[in-house]
């Protein structure tokens, strides 16, 4: 999965440049996969592939570290509701739409929160009759489903909305994207290239089925766009104790493609759907605080096991309460890992990253998204929204992602959501949390921690501006000329 490649007239603009003698351009030497050699443009020879960078600036591989990569894949089969402006007009979409081969009819990505109304499953039913509906929340923390398929998947006693949250919401998912393999390998072989189109050299595959299984099949039919760590749920825990598995270790039979990752434990729900435990009631909900999914002394147990184990832990934790309880859980079981998301942080909180070795893995696009919902149902809350900066300044390591579908798998969009904490023509949400564009680069490598450097893993990304100078509008949008996995061109412009 390694090749020699000899890249020619490329400048360092991301982690390392620092390093470089010279701001010219450089040639870079690639033997079996790893940087063998850096010198000045014109200087290298070696008889092996060569790519002209004509002068373009090369970053470390981009890392996605919060993907839910089936679900992802086949969000572009399902009708977008994005742009929904309430629950009349999604209705009216779906109904509008054709149904998929099994005769479901599949939506993303609406917001409730935002809506003057809230759904009704009279309102569905009137509008899509008994064809089975399934639309799925942006957070995915609920899906509205009309009679038909409640009765269709079992759960013909749901509420008057029609809405199933958390574990009943991830059930519907897990039913949704249980579709036979031959779909779904070839829509993560589509979304794989279109990934590797925007530097995408690695992702954390979030996805609740058990993917090793998945993984292998797909590197044996010949998968190769980026590398892979895989995360299993609790369910799955003795499964991989039983296996032997350990984080970070290669997944054998893949060619080094994928490596197994931690264990992923959903402690709290969402801000979309005012289940994310918080200290104080969302606005406009006395008496809601959302909710703790998992109970702090489960929660330490679960770490304390996977830790005897060897496998780390990656604690979604949105809610400022989540995020508390998750923080004293890795201090109890003295484990490793990360917490995902960190939406709602408590300023004492902040130095504890840092103090117990645990990654923020963050998705600074949610940020710009969310930020009219977190003005409205958390402006009583006294933690910091979506910390950035402060994070930084507290000395935790930052890992950046996009928990696609959740929001789009582009780290341009991420990485320019990070530096300039807005989406569109409003002035910065919170610009005390923006950070600069190393920082950026950096959370968006692998672990946060990828370097250009002798000895290092080539992956690697050319860029057609320089990240450093770009605007927001040029940096979401980064031309990209080529992306490099281990030497070897996954993606040519």
């Amino acid at each position: 999965m390694t090749a020699d490649l000899l890249l020619r007239a490329v400048r360092v603009a991301g982690p390392s440049r620092e390093l470089m003698p010279t701001d010219e351009p450089v040639d870079i030497l690639i033997r079996r996969g790893i940087i063998a050699d850096i010198g000045p443009a014109g200087n290298l020879r070696a008889a092996v592939e060569t790519l002209d960078g004509e002068g373009a600036w090369v970053i470390p591989g981009l890392w996605d570290h919060h993907v839910h990569t089936v679900q992802w894949a086949l969000d572009a089969q399902r009708i977008p509701l994005g742009g929904a402006s309430g629950p009349a007009e999604a209705a009216a979409l779906a109904a509008g739409a054709a149904p998929l081969p099994d005769g479901r009819i599949v939506g993303a990505g609406f917001r409730d929160a935002l809506w003057h109304e809230g759904p009704t499953l009279a309102l569905l039913d009137a509008a899509t009759g008994e064809r089975p509906v399934y639309l799925i929340n942006a957070d995915v923390h609920s899906v509205w489903l009309n009679s038909a398929a409640l009765r269709r998947e079992g759960f013909e006693g749901a509420d008057d909305d029609g809405l199933l949250r958390e574990e009943d919401a991830f059930e519907i998912s897990r039913r949704l994207n249980a579709t036979d393999t031959a779909t779904v390998d070839a829509a993560v072989s589509a979304a794989g290239a279109a990934a590797a189109a925007r530097g995408v050299t690695g992702l954390v595959d979030f996805d609740m089925a058990w993917n090793a299984e998945a993984w292998r099949r797909r590197t044996d039919a010949g998968f190769d766009l980026h590398r892979v760590e895989f995360v299993f749920y609790p369910d799955q825990l003795e499964r991989a104790i039983a296996e032997g598995l350990h984080s970070g270790d290669e997944l054998p039979g893949t060619g080094g493609m994928v490596r197994v990752g931690p264990l992923k434990l959903i402690s709290d729900g969402s801000l979309g759907t005012r289940t994310a435990a918080c200290s104080h009631a969302y606005a406009g909900e006395p008496g809601n605080r959302g909710a703790l999914n998992i109970d702090p002394v489960q929660l330490r147990e679960l770490l304390m096991r996977s830790t005897a184990s060897g496998i780390d832990a990656a604690v979604h934790a949105i809610g400022d309460r989540a995020v508390t309880a998750a923080l004293d859980a890795f201090a109890f079981a003295q484990a490793r890992g990360t917490i995902e998301h960190a939406q709602l942080v408590r300023h004492a909180d902040l130095a504890k990253f840092a103090r117990l070795g645990i990654a923020a893995s963050v998705q600074p696009a949610h940020a710009v998204d969310d930020r009219d919902l977190a003005d409205e149902l958390w402006r009583d809350q006294q933690a910091i929204a979506y910390p950035l900066a402060s994070l930084v300044a507290a000395g935790a390591s930052l890992r950046f992602g996009s928990d696609a579908p959740v929001a789009a798998l582009d780290p341009w969009q991420t990485i320019a959501a990070a530096v300039f904490r807005t989406g569109d023509d409003r002035e910065p949400w919170h610009p005390e949390e923006r950070v600069p564009i190393d920082v950026a680069l950096q959370a968006s490598s692998r672990h946060g921690a990828a370097s250009i450097g002798l000895g290092e893993t080539a992956d690697l990304v050319l860029c057609a501006a320089d990240p450093q100078t770009a605007d927001r509008e040029t940096l979401s949008r980064m031309p990209v000329p080529a992306t490099i996995l281990g030497g070897r061109i996954t993606h040519r412009a």
